[in-house]
């Protein structure tokens, strides 16, 4: 039986999510390996879809320390995903598209990372990469972001700071990543974010319109 109010319950509650923000530089310091499985237990009970699993470990995590060799590898297979993937887009996509079209920040993005390697990938003082069991329906990617918004509200909440690396969900195509991180290959979806204390003075602004403006009541 919880000890607050409805409304004491309530303010913590918004307070939490409209403090959720991305965080893309992280201090040194290292949080407590405590405060990193309450961050994945929140995942842990996060929906999924209970009609497409069959197994106990529908939802399992793995968790890359920054000093971790695996942590330096995995960098180096997002780096190659990267290169293959924006490879091929320069062979589909005309050149003027690509820089100026509407996904070229996108595009962008993946040929930074195909150069320069993944941001804050080996700096942050974790790489925590999530797994879904795939089924019927295909639920998926649903199950994956009650499951990321429940750990990026406890990690909130934790006062730590949180970055989605949404390209992970690429990984699951690559074989030696999955074998890298003990995943079998083909029957999970992934996803991943960094996790540390934030190093950063002030949160970056979220546009939002007001309510009644994005709201209609039939």
């Amino acid at each position: 039986m919880t000890i607050f109010t409805t409304e004491e319950q309530n303010e913590v509650l918004d307070l939490i999510i409209a403090s959720r923000h991305t965080v893309r530089k992280f201090k040194n310091e290292v949080p407590p390996r405590t405060m990193i499985e309450m961050v994945l237990q929140a995942g842990l009970l996060a929906p999924y879809g209970i009609m497409a699993v069959t197994r106990e470990d529908f939802r399992r995590f793995v968790v890359l320390p920054r000093e971790s060799e695996a942590t330096g590898r995995a960098a180096l297979l997002i780096k190659r995903k990267a290169a293959t993937i924006y490879g091929d887009l320069e062979k589909k996509i005309p050149k003027e598209e690509l820089l100026s079209g509407p996904g070229s920040r996108y595009y962008g993005f993946l040929k930074m990372i195909a150069q320069q390697g993944l941001p804050g990938l080996g700096k942050a003082p974790y790489y925590i990469v999530v797994a879904e069991q795939k089924g019927t329906p295909d639920a998926v990617k649903q199950s994956m972001a009650h499951c990321l918004e429940n750990m990026w509200l406890k990690a909130t909440a934790l006062g730590l700071g949180f970055q989605v690396l949404s390209i992970t969900e690429r990984m699951a195509e690559d074989r030696e990543f999955c074998e890298l991180i003990g995943i079998p290959f083909g029957d999970y979806a992934l996803d991943g974010c960094l996790i540390g204390y934030p190093d950063v003075s002030s949160r970056p602004s979220s546009k939002r319109p007001p309510l009644c403006e994005v709201t209609t009541w039939l």
